[in-house]
């Protein structure tokens, strides 16, 4: 394997529903801003990639402010604000890391695969859960691939390109762990293997084209996915 490869939130991090989502509403109410995003929206709107993109469409649909003159500038401003919000949650200790992370990402480091987090989330956040909740010794040896790394967000495969390309990698030797449909397509688009790890708002999405999905990296068939099993249980590798 050349590359165990991981999403950031809904994978490392259950985020988007107690924590993105919660920092979005706290940015809108900074700015005095009568917008809230509840469960349910909020459900909808992660069909789009990205926070700046989500907050386009938002706003493209409902209405955009009426002292709005300079929308890009009106959104690189919330989403700054928002990315702080969301750090202070993560500094907080108030999102853990989903079962089963550290374990298989020290698992990974122990046989030497290269261990990377690709994500199309703020480049600042990414980093901050891998520093702070994995730790700066995991953190070392992760290669962090995020937000305006690409242009494209997922589905698109770019930053799975990007990760490829700076990393020397076969995707066809890649295996990539996602939560969500458009994550899943990004990866199968890129060439990489895909196993899924259900998270709060992705299960009830379409997961055919995966090599394996579970609840969790603590629950296969009764057991913690190791890496042995991501080697030797998944079909083989190209």
């Amino acid at each position: 394997m050349d590359a165990l490869i991981f999403d950031c939130d809904g994978v490392l991090v259950d985020t988007e529903r107690d924590g993105h989502r919660v920092a979005f509403n706290q940015a809108f109410s900074r700015q005095g801003l009568e917008v809230e995003w509840d469960e349910e929206l909020y459900g909808e709107l992660l069909q789009v990639g990205g926070g700046k993109e989500r907050m386009r469409s938002y706003f493209s649909k409902a209405g955009w402010p009426t002292h709005v003159t300079d929308r890009d500038a009106f959104i690189q401003q919330l989403h700054a604000s928002k990315t702080s919000m969301f750090l202070d949650l993560i500094q907080a200790g108030r999102l853990p890391l989903r079962p089963g992370v550290a374990r298989i990402i020290d698992e990974a480091i122990t046989a030497g695969v290269p261990i990377a987090v690709c994500s199309t989330s703020n480049e600042r956040a990414v980093q901050g859960i891998v520093d702070v909740l994995l730790g700066e010794v995991r953190s070392q040896q992760i290669q962090v691939f995020a937000g305006d790394m690409a242009k494209r967000k997922k589905p698109d495969p770019e930053i799975y390109h990007l990760a490829t390309s700076s990393m020397n990698l076969n995707p066809g030797q890649c295996m990539v762990v996602e939560d969500s449909r458009n994550g899943l397509l990004a990866a199968v688009r890129a060439g990489m293997r895909c196993l899924v790890t259900l998270s709060t708002y992705t299960g009830g999405e379409d997961f055919s084209e995966a090599d394996l999905v579970i609840p969790s990296l603590d629950d296969f068939n009764g057991h913690a996915l190791t890496l042995e099993d991501i080697l030797t249980r998944l079909p083989a590798m190209p």
